[in-house]
């Protein structure tokens, strides 16, 4: 199989689809790999270490989109790129397509393959694609949430852990996932006062043997989250339905009850947000301000840190990319179930259930590993 990894061209997007290893472990079982060059500069990774693998270096995304019979990558493919997709094609990539009719519409026209990361799960419910880029996110909230509480930054003026004497910042964090563990951790570090939000017990009971005495887990409703983001310096929106949009669990009208100069880092914003005052931003420009409370709602936040989320991706992707090349995607699909429940779109048809509920599309059960 011939296999593309075309640069990234989102705005301010660093990472890479495949590290220089992945490049060998492929052509070591006698796939070809093209690379674009310059793709792994952001990540710190330069042409010749690709190079030194095997790999073909090519000077244009329109080359590799032309060659290759799976196109590996970080985030979904851009409105340039849309054209560039052929049919039959395999696109093994975050998607995110419930946030995004026209993404949807586009590759569905394409008749490509598209493979979707965030929606490859195993027997048990993990997302294993998934998972590293939630940790970098988690963290990364309380990062930025920390520095756009600054009051240059139009937050409060609000020291997370506080000092002596002063009392530390309240931070509330809707979601006891992966996203809202990681980013409890980091803000428990701070020592800031931590609630979190969730509706399973099962995972409220596990947060609160693991978390330390300053990370609160509470029942979520909608009484909570209100009483929660009015006491709130730091708002961290953290929850996820696979493959689907995010419920919207603020209002319009409940961002009246917050302080002035708050902040919410909206990390659901990928698909489509859990605040209804979200709209997408870009690490260019990745704040704006309604009723005095700072909106952060950057949807590729890991492509910041582009060299530990570079690593820490292609760690989980590379095992099954190679799975895919190796077998080719219907028999891969038929022998690994989590493959099959990572396909989205196949040949014009929508395969996902909840990205077809999203868009009241026609549901293809052809690739169905439930």
């Amino acid at each position: 199989m011939i296999v593309g990894v075309p640069r990234e061209i989102k705005s301010d997007e660093y990472r890479v689809g495949m590290l220089p290893v992945g490049v060998e472990e492929l052509t070591r079982r006698g796939h070809q790999v093209l690379v674009e060059a310059g793709a792994g500069l952001g990540s710190g990774l330069p042409d010749h270490d690709y190079l030194q693998q095997g790999c073909e270096m090519v000077s244009s995304a329109e080359e590799i989109f032309a060659r290759a019979d799976m196109i590996v990558k970080v985030k979904e493919p851009q409105p340039s790129e849309w054209s560039l997709i052929r049919e039959g094609q395999i696109v093994f990539t975050y998607f995110h397509f419930a946030a995004d009719r026209a993404l949807t519409e586009a590759i569905l026209n394409t008749k490509c393959t598209a493979v979707a990361y965030e929606t490859l799960a195993d027997d048990a419910g993990r997302l294993p694609l998934l998972t590293p880029m939630s940790e970098v996110a988690g963290r990364m909230s309380i990062q930025e949430g920390a520095k756009y509480l600054e009051r240059p930054q139009m937050g409060r003026g609000i020291l997370l852990g506080g000092v002596p004497g002063v009392a530390p910042a309240n931070i509330t964090i809707l979601g006891g996932g992966v996203v809202g563990a990681n980013a409890a951790k980091i803000a428990a570090g701070f020592n800031a006062n931590v609630s979190i939000l969730d509706i399973n017990m099962d995972r409220l009971r596990y947060l609160a043997d693991v978390m330390p005495p300053n990370v609160d887990v509470l029942f979520s409703d909608r009484h909570i989250v209100r009483e929660q983001i009015a006491l709130a310096d730091l708002v961290v929106g953290a929850v996820l339905i696979p493959g689907a949009k995010a419920p919207r669990l603020i209002e319009r009208d409940d961002l009246k009850t917050m302080k002035h100069g708050s902040v919410i880092i909206d990390v659901a914003i990928d698909q489509g947000g859990c605040i209804e005052t979200s709209k997408p931003t870009s690490h260019a420009e990745p704040t704006y301000v309604v009723d005095d409370v700072v909106h952060y709602c950057v949807t590729n936040m890991p492509g910041a840190v582009g060299r530990t989320s570079t690593y820490a991706l292609c760690n989980v992707t590379l095992p099954w990319a190679i799975q895919i090349a190796e077998h080719g995607i219907e028999p891969a699909a038929q022998q690994l179930p989590p493959v099959a429940r990572a396909i989205n779109m196949h040949a014009g048809e929508t395969t996902n259930r909840a990205v077809a509920e999203t868009f009241d599309l026609p549901l293809s059960e052809r690739f169905d590993a439930t």
